[in-house]
């Protein structure tokens, strides 16, 4: 006779995972507590915690204190909380110019990085070799074996996935099986695949440096050569519409007439992506029309970059200026459209280059257009260029110790 329903081991991951979840929004947290929130009693919640402290998954961090309650009598509440070092784990960016290899906590806490820059026309087996080489000698400088590693996550940005041997199935979804097979052939350890941009969005949640137990979710922007998408929920998995990050970059964001007099659509693309803006600096590049970024560059358009073109526009090149104003002006539509459409508690901007007075003279343009609502919750990505491979870390985490319920091995998962 066929039977249907959860098992035991089903249920007791579910109870473990909905723990862990509490914890990584609430923090320190007693079982008490615990228990009120997932409606279960105070002994089963005693059990299912207690197991979870011998196996070194979380840990007892004293008991909980607030002047200004009124010291109660009887039983002190115990706080409980995620053992950030229970295990370490590996993160892989491979990004467009750059792969970053780390070593980091649970919570995302660094300890250790190797990162190259790269080509754009890198082949696969120097990606390859450059992720064992790292991986192998991080493990040997941080004094650890794979026990101690949870697994290793990697973040494969979309426009690298041939670079990185990913082959794409003809709805557009990535086939990691090439670099998983090679990656485990070597290290026998679990191994979890995703977009890059999803797992930065991931990163930037769940890796906040202080806490926010209001902060549930976020919408991730991250610009580029290209501009991708995503929404990021604290304890969900994250839809990103078919795996299409970019569908932002064919998103209209304005209108301007032609030589003609007819109207032609302005899409993100061409726009305000760097290539976009690039591309429109190029065509009016010359002595006479961008006169400063003309002389920095010695005249030579293949030298025109973002320090460059920043360097003109600061300095007074109009021309120049206007292009970045205009793909700001831009920004601010696209900006408002996926605030609305989406409405997160807060739009995380990645990958801008932008220094703080930069930032803070964007957000500011952008609260002149679409209004002080919309522009006070635009925040600048927690993870900087030379901390990628946090993107990998923040994909391998959710998937092997909270969806898992904080189990890793057979022997404890049962």
């Amino acid at each position: 006779m066929q039977q249907h329903g959860i098992s035991k081991l089903d249920l007791k991951r579910q109870n473990r995972m909905q723990v862990l979840k509490i914890l990584k929004q609430k923090g320190p947290t007693s079982r008490i507590d615990i228990a009120n929130i997932l409606e279960l009693t105070r002994a089963a919640v005693t059990i299912i915690t207690n197991e979870m402290i011998s196996q070194g998954v979380i840990q007892e961090i004293g008991e909980y204190q607030n002047a200004n309650e009124k010291a109660s009598r009887g039983r002190k509440k115990i706080l409980i909380d995620i053992n950030q070092n229970y295990k370490f784990v590996l993160g892989v960016l491979i990004d467009e110019d750059m792969i970053s290899v780390g070593l980091s906590t649970l919570a995302g806490a660094v300890l250790d990085k190797r990162n190259l820059e790269i080509r754009k026309d890198i082949v696969y087996q120097e990606i390859l070799d450059f992720i064992i080489e790292s991986i192998n000698s991080i493990l040997l400088d941080n004094c650890l074996n794979l026990k101690e590693i949870l697994g290793i996550g990697f973040g494969v940005f979309p426009s690298m996935y041939k670079n990185a041997g990913v082959e794409l199935s003809e709805y557009g979804e990535p086939n990691f099986t090439n670099l998983a097979v090679d990656v485990y052939d070597r290290f026998e350890i679990p191994l979890i695949f995703d977009n890059a941009v999803k797992g930065m969005a991931m990163a930037n949640i769940d890796f906040q440096p202080k806490k926010d137990i209001n902060l549930r979710n976020i919408a991730f922007l991250r610009y580029g050569e290209s501009l991708h998408f995503v929404m990021a929920d604290l304890n969900e998995p994250i839809l990103s519409y078919d795996n299409r990050t970019d569908f932002v970059d064919k998103i209209i964001v304005g209108s301007e007439e032609d030589s003609n007099n007819n109207l032609m659509a302005c899409y993100v693309k061409e726009e305000i992506s760097r290539i976009g803006v690039k591309n429109k600096i190029s065509k009016l590049y010359s002595k006479d029309n961008t006169p400063v970024l003309y002389e920095l560059t010695n005249g030579d358009s293949n030298r025109i970059g973002y320090e460059t073109i920043k360097a003109a526009a600061s300095s007074g090149d109009k021309t120049v200026k206007d292009i970045i104003v205009k793909s700001i002006r831009m920004s601010a539509v696209l900006i408002n459209n996926l605030y609305y459409s989406t409405n997160p508690q807060r739009i995380v901007l990645h990958n801008l280059r932008a220094d703080k007075e930069d930032f803070e003279y964007i957000r500011g343009e952008i609260a002149k257009i679409v209004g002080e609502d919309v522009a006070s919750r635009i925040y600048m990505s927690i993870i900087d260029k030379k901390h990628g491979f946090l993107s990998g870390c923040a994909i391998a985490i959710r998937e092997l110790f909270f969806t898992r319920g904080g189990f890793d091995t057979v022997e404890n998962n049962k």
